[in-house]
This record gives C-alpha cells, structure tokens and sequence, in this order.
C-alpha cells in the first residue's frame, strides 16, 4: 500500500526566492544522476511543482507548494518504499533546509 509523506518547511526568502533554490536543487540532483534517486521530471504551475523520482527503482511522484514563509512537500511512496516513509521524511526535511535555510 502506497504511503503520503507530507514535510513543511519553514522559510524567509518569499515564495520568487525558494522557487529559485528548488529549481537549482533540482537541476543540482538531475546533474549529479545516478545513485539511489534520479529526478525524472518536473513540472511547473505557478508557485506549485509537481516531480516524479525514482528511488532505489521504485517510481514516486510530490508535489512541492511554495508559499511566502513555508513549502510543504508531499510525495506518495509506493508500497516497497512505505517502510522507510520515517526515513524518507527525515531526509526530505533534511534536504529541503539545506535549500531553504543556508544563506545563500
């Protein structure tokens, strides 16, 4: 069974600023390809991107919105990835700081 994990992220950029950063990011993650996640496509509407990933081979598709102060990022783990939904969390929120919060 398929697994939301839905991560809030907190920000002070305003929604032009954070659009740029998850852009970079990623064009950051399909630069580096290969390992355990590749990026398969995103697609913009607004302040709101829809993405597809493979993780480990398994397909995963998020949405990320963008608003003034936060971004909430959700993604639907498919039933082999759901048991690691406590990790996927930790390592979404991980990342979309590191984007979100560094000084840049």
């Amino acid at each position: 069974m398929a697994e939301k994990v839905t991560v809030s992220i907190p920000h002070k950029l305003g929604k032009e600023e954070a659009a740029r950063r998850i852009k970079r990011g990623f064009a950051a993650a399909r630069e580096k390809g290969g390992g355990m996640m590749n990026f398969a496509d995103e697609t913009w509407t607004g302040d709101q991107v829809a993405f597809n990933v493979s993780i480990l081979g398994q397909s995963a598709a998020g949405t990320i919105d963008i608003k003034d102060d936060h971004a909430v990022i959700d993604v639907t783990l498919p039933w082999l990835l759901a048991k690691m939904a406590e990790q996927a969390k930790v390592l979404i929120e991980k990342q979309g700081n590191r984007l979100l919060l560094e000084r840049k």
